[in-house]
């Protein structure tokens, strides 16, 4: 499965399949519904948005929630319209800009799922699709194995008002695609002869799409790459990725922006094109993804916003979602859980939840070692989302943890080595933390984007704290407060930041990223590996230490160095259950929830 797609799509909303944030389609309790009155008091946003000649919505990173954010827990609220909400956004705002006789650019820069075919998938988007970066193994008529790429490299096409486009769709150095598919890295796309073939001829404006975010990344590599042959066109950039609202401008007559994850972000760029030299004039803007904003930037009302386009989309998600049986109930959660919100290890941490609770619990149903004291170890970004009070549903599970590892261990492992394993691999020596960087340098490649989204909420968070934010007596609700590179307010709406918790002093790691600029760190603040409780045994008893098996070779490396009575190896690794990770917090609310 290849990770990342990069699109660029006129004035259509394509459907990705799979993963939807739905409510049980039967259960009348619960059922989703279109949220025409809604059932919490948004905030409005602040302000008109500002049209110029050329203009561009952005989306990225929406990794299926194409139902919306359904919880009543703040800030979730906010992101509660769904994608047939969008869908009728997006046609409102192409008849104002034809009122306006202004261009208008839905652009998407990828994750739309985790993966999309090269059959089922590109031929619909015209063209449209690109993958500059991005080959793909396909038999062609011969029956003989050829390399292509998975969409166009790049398009050229003149938009409504006239104006000549060259886009082209970049993915970063990514190394977990899948064994048919072929990433090159950016450095070396930017010398290959199509590239420059493709950026010869001038156009009004280069429209460049990537899965790349926009800072600390390989942005600069293409920039620069088009800079060199035409000096003052207007650029054009709109990556993804990191999850994080964000605002680069490289010079005068650019902008790059990011607009957020999970569907919670929709992004909006101007920019003034006449001006033949000179700096040109930008406006930026993240909006919050549900109606109010919606209603507010189109002039509509609840009777007047739907359009039969977008009721369609709904309609055919609600039917996916019951096709996938997603509203399955587990159980009901008592509370909230969250991954940022409150502290690890707490009662309301997720990461507690998943570990110390629910773990537990899961692999010893139907386990003949289930009376064995054990340890299981797992790495922390299993999980990448939030739990909340209220119905728990198979779409929340895969929500909350989609991943599918399976559970490993190894019998009769010492206890006082066993309890050892953890801290050494959150908080080894210079030598381990060598490895360590190196292991998020990897995990980096394969697509793990939550430590740099986490340094984000976290910097939000302190920077609250400095300007008194929190002590405020407006009326605001949870959400993002962006604050970023280029000039103005960015958000849509005002918003209290949301708490962020970070570990005790005593377990803080430094994690260092290689960018461009090597001096950049980000701040992990849980650990990168959490433990369930450890059993109340003697130092000398054996006990099953168990683990995902994305860390066995850490785990035995490890083990190795901790003692040296026996030398651990793969032989000595076996599975603990069948139970994979994904399906850990849906069998603990079937024990414990109901």
């Amino acid at each position: 499965m290849l990770l990342s797609f990069l699109s660029l799509v006129g004035l259509a909303v394509a459907c990705a399949d799979h993963e939807l944030n739905a409510r049980d389609p039967h259960a009348h309790a619960h059922v989703h519904e279109k949220r025409e009155y809604l059932q919490f008091p948004l905030t409005p946003p602040s302000r008109p948005l500002v049209w110029s000649d050329f203009n561009v919505i952005h989306t990225t990173d929406t990794h299926g929630w194409l139902l919306g954010h359904q919880k009543s827990s703040w800030p979730e609220p906010n992101y509660s319209g769904d994608l047939g909400d969008f869908a009728s956004f997006v046609t409102h705002m192409k008849q104002i800009a034809i009122e306006k006789d202004v261009d208008l650019l839905l652009v998407d820069s990828g994750d739309l799922h985790d993966g999309n075919r090269y059959t089922n998938f590109v031929p619909y988007l015209n063209g449209r699709y690109l993958s500059s970066n991005v080959n793909i193994t396909v038999f062609n008529s011969d029956g003989e194995a050829e390399s292509v790429p998975v969409g166009n490299r790049y398009t050229k096409f003149t938009t409504r008002k006239g104006r000549k486009i060259t886009s082209l769709g970049v993915l970063y150095d990514f190394t977990g695609n899948d064994v048919n598919t072929t990433v090159q890295t950016v450095a070396n796309m930017v010398k290959e002869e199509w590239f420059a073939e493709a950026i010869a001829e001038e156009p009004d404006v280069f429209v460049l799409v990537g899965h790349m975010p926009v800072s600390y990344d390989n942005w600069p590599a293409v920039f620069n790459a088009v800079r060199a042959v035409h000096p003052l066109t207007p650029i054009l950039i709109f990556g993804g990725h990191s999850h994080i609202r964000d605002c680069q401008q490289y010079d005068g007559r650019s902008m790059a922006l990011e607009s957020g994850r999970y569907m919670e972000t929709i992004g909006w760029m101007s920019a003034n094109l006449s001006a033949a030299s000179g700096n040109i004039t930008f406006t930026r803007r993240y909006l919050d993804q549900n109606r109010v904003t919606y209603e507010y930037h189109t002039q509509t009302s609840n009777s007047t916003f739907d359009t039969t386009f977008g009721r369609s989309i709904t309609s055919g998600l609600q039917e996916l979602a019951t096709d996938f049986d997603l509203a399955y109930l587990y159980g009901t959660s008592p509370q909230d859980y969250t991954m940022n919100q409150n502290p690890y290890p707490s009662n309301s941490s997720v990461l507690t939840l998943f570990i110390a609770d629910a773990t537990p619990v899961a692999l010893v149903i139907n386990n003949t070692r289930a009376g064995i004291p054990n340890i299981m170890i797992s790495n922390s970004g299993e999980l990448r989302f939030n739990v909340f009070a209220g119905p728990f549903t198979k779409n929340d599970q895969l929500t909350a943890c989609p991943f599918t590892d399976s559970f490993l261990y190894i019998a009769n492992v010492t206890f006082s080595v066993a309890n050892q394993v953890l801290p050494t691999l959150n908080y080894a020596g210079a030598a381990e933390k060598r490895r360590r960087d190196a292991v998020e340098m990897e995990l980096w490649g394969r697509g793990h984007v939550e430590t740099r989204y986490r340094a984000w909420l976290e910097e939000m968070d302190k920077r609250a704290a400095v300007d008194g934010r929190r002590s405020t007596t407006q009326n605001l609700t949870l959400g993002y407060v962006t604050t970023d590179s280029c000039p103005g307010a960015g958000d849509d709406t005002l918003h209290l930041p949301l708490p962020y918790y970070s570990i005790p002093d005593y377990a803080l790691v430094m994690t260092l990223f290689i960018y461009p600029s090597p001096t950049t760190r980000f701040l992990n603040s849980i650990p990168d590996y959490v433990a369930s409780n450890a059993p109340n045994v003697t130092d000398d008893t054996p006990i099953d230490l168990v683990f995902v098996d994305f860390i066995a070779s850490d785990v035995l490396s490890i083990l190795n160095s901790l003692q040296s009575e026996q030398n651990y190896i793969e032989a000595d690794v076996s599975l603990y259950s069948p139970t994979l990770v994904n399906e850990v917090l849906g069998l603990y609310a079937q024990a414990e929830w109901n």
